[in-house]
């Protein structure tokens, strides 16, 4: 069982920050003990966690954290965390705001939200990051020879920095700009990438994907969850591919949502539906691998392809 003796316990996700491990497992009156909660109400979401094994009794009947939970929930390095999503699904821009919004249809923006939710997003992105890099890169024919040789590089929605981060750490031969729409994320970023002591690599650019104006710089743009945000995802294709040198790699890391109704009752399109909820207020939704292939085609690119990584986990790309 994990509990926090330094920090507040959420009941919600079942993890802390700042937790210890007891194998030999605890009650649920040690629990609250350790925990500082009020043991009757331990005892009720001890039982909950339990019915959705989130939990496990062992043989002396005290609760002990199921396998793997500890590295899915807690672990923002290992490729199947999902503790992220959980914290961005509890945050009032989620379903509380869209219950709000939902008589008028308002929208909303980045830059209206809250930190907390952006670092909440951050988080949900690590997984996704982990799997692309370097294993998903490695997958796109020639890339992995441009990154270890030296390349430019930019990335779009880079948000909190965690991918200018990852990608900087594995390549130390390339010089990526990190480019988002949102000043906050931006500042996030910088800190992030000065703490890892790699900010004589990194630069950084505020705009939009619509608003992208360089030319023939990049030997590699990609973007991590975020391409189907685009507000005029034709105009964005067209500016990324326009910022590419020829021969340049774009690669495309989404989820894979599905074409039609018939795809939405597998568990993964579960996870997505609940996505939607935000993607709707900032006036998108998720979209499909084929389109996202399709769109590329439309566009110019050439060698469009795509490969699964994980059922919530495509890779797109084409060349310019």
């Amino acid at each position: 069982m994990l509990v926090s003796k330094q920090s507040k316990w959420d009941w919600r996700t079942g993890c802390s920050k700042r937790s210890i491990a007891t194998p030999d497992g605890l009650s649920a009156d040690e629990l609250a003990s350790a925990a500082g909660t009020e043991a009757f109400y331990t005892g009720v979401w001890a039982k909950s966690a339990y019915g959705a094994s989130l939990l496990e009794l062992n043989t002396e009947g005290k609760y002990v954290l199921a396998p793997h939970m500890d590295k899915l929930l807690l672990n923002p390095e290992f490729p199947g965390y999902v503790g992220g999503i959980i914290n961005v699904f509890k945050q009032p821009e989620m379903f509380d705001s869209f219950n709000a919004n939902l008589p008028t249809g308002k929208r909303t923006w980045w830059d209206e939200v809250s930190p907390e939710f952006i670092q909440g997003v951050s988080g949900t992105g690590a997984p996704f990051y982990n799997r692309l890099i370097p294993g998903g890169l490695a997958q796109v024919p020639d890339l992995v020879e441009k990154l270890e040789t030296g390349a430019s590089v930019l990335e779009l929605a880079s948000g909190a920095g965690r991918g200018l981060v990852k990608l900087a750490a594995q390549y130390p031969n390339v010089s990526i700009t990190g480019l988002d729409g949102d000043a906050h994320s931006i500042s996030l970023a910088k800190d992030r990438v000065a703490d890892a002591g790699l900010s004589d690599r990194v630069d950084y650019l505020q705009s939009t994907l619509e608003d992208l104006s360089e030319e023939d710089k990049y030997d590699f743009v990609f973007i991590n969850i975020s391409m189907h945000e685009a507000r005029d995802i034709d105009l964005a294709t067209k500016n990324i591919r326009n910022a590419l040198k020829p021969g340049g790699i774009f690669v495309i890391s989404d989820f894979p949502f599905p074409d039609g109704h018939e795809g939405l009752r597998t568990v993964p399109a579960r996870v997505m539906s609940g996505i939607q909820y935000f993607e709707a207020q900032i006036d998108d939704q998720l979209v499909s691998t084929e389109t996202f292939v399709k769109l590329l085609q439309d566009q110019g690119f050439s060698g469009v392809d795509s490969f699964i990584i994980s059922p919530v986990h495509n890779v797109i790309y084409g060349t310019k």
